[in-house]
């Protein structure tokens, strides 16, 4: 006989409600400090955690230690070939949950629905174990090196991003250690045609964050160099770009003066301009017959 889940009461609801709360706000604070900032950008450069919110990424990161680099449900971990070891203690991140809405006078439904939150379990990496039989999925990309070509074939999807950005992208001989420059006002991007096209690949990812709007206008120039190395980081992370030995910045003083809002809203725009990245060198660029028609039509209307 199936057992009956109990139903909370309303006194256990709200704690967990407040122990949500507590886990959230340790999550966030753990950024105001440079080895709590190291943490969550391993995390959000690892490929299996790419796909979930800050919020969660800041989770995750908290409660492993920084050592998680993918994580997923019990079943997910079964589906991927995996099991999770015995006595595992899972960590906790924070699930949508649409519900109905209903009337506060007649309690029907108003045909809307709302989005709530709870909390769920996952395991990382570090738990789990390959099933006996079958082969488990790989979890991370292999990493290729800066010295190599391996990730060539991104660079015209990046700078068919760049271009749609209204740049023009160019490779040429970069004198010093730069490897290439942004310039804003002239809406060009030039890369050192000299390295090789890893090395290439992580220049472009660079400019193009700070083409994306990290500039020197809104952010002090310390602050724009550590936000756009990061986006580096975490982009050529997630595509398998071997940046390990890279530093990872934080700018004393953007959260270790209590200044908590200012420093998530850094982590949001690192976040938030590196999924833009990482969308762009995922999606094929369009083909020449597809460019060509687009002239085509963009003409006929032009001449309409």
């Amino acid at each position: 006989m199936a057992e009956t889940k109990r139903r909370l009461s309303e006194a256990e609801r709200a704690e967990r409600r407040r122990q949500d709360r507590e886990r959230l706000q340790s999550a966030a604070e753990q950024l105001l400090c440079s080895e709590g900032w190291q943490r969550w950008v391993r995390a959000r450069a690892s490929n299996g955690l790419a796909r979930y919110s800050l919020t969660n990424q800041l989770l995750v990161a908290l409660q492993s230690g920084g050592r998680a680099t993918f994580v997923a449900g019990f079943k997910q971990w079964l589906a991927l070939g995996y099991c999770v070891k015995r006595g595992s203690r899972a960590l906790r991140i924070m699930a949508p949950m649409p519900v109905k809405a209903r009337d506060c006078d007649s309690g029907e439904e108003t045909g809307q629905t709302i989005t709530l939150f709870k909390a769920v379990p996952v395991f990382f990496q570090e738990q789990v174990e390959p099933l006996p039989a079958g082969e488990p999925t790989p979890l991370e990309p292999p990493r290729e090196e800066l010295t190599g070509d391996s990730h060539a074939h991104l660079l015209p999807r990046l700078v068919g991003f760049c271009e749609s950005l209204g740049y023009s992208v160019t490779f040429e001989p970069v004198d010093g250690a730069a490897g290439g420059w942004c310039d804003r006002k002239a809406k060009r991007i030039v890369v050192d045609a000299g390295v090789a096209a890893n090395a290439q690949l992580r220049t472009l990812v660079h400019e193009t964050a700070h083409a994306l709007g990290v500039n020197y206008r809104q952010y002090s120039r310390e602050q724009s160099e550590v936000l756009a190395d990061t986006i580096c980081f975490v982009a050529c992370s997630s595509v398998g770009l071997a940046v390990d030995g890279e530093s990872i910045g934080y700018v004393a003083g953007w959260g270790e003066d209590g200044a908590l809002e200012a420093v998530t809203e850094f982590a949001a725009t690192i976040d938030a301009l590196a999924r833009r990245i990482e969308d762009a060198l995922n999606t094929d660029p369009p083909s020449p017959q597809t460019q060509a028609a687009a002239l085509t039509v963009g003409s006929e209307r032009a001449a309409a």
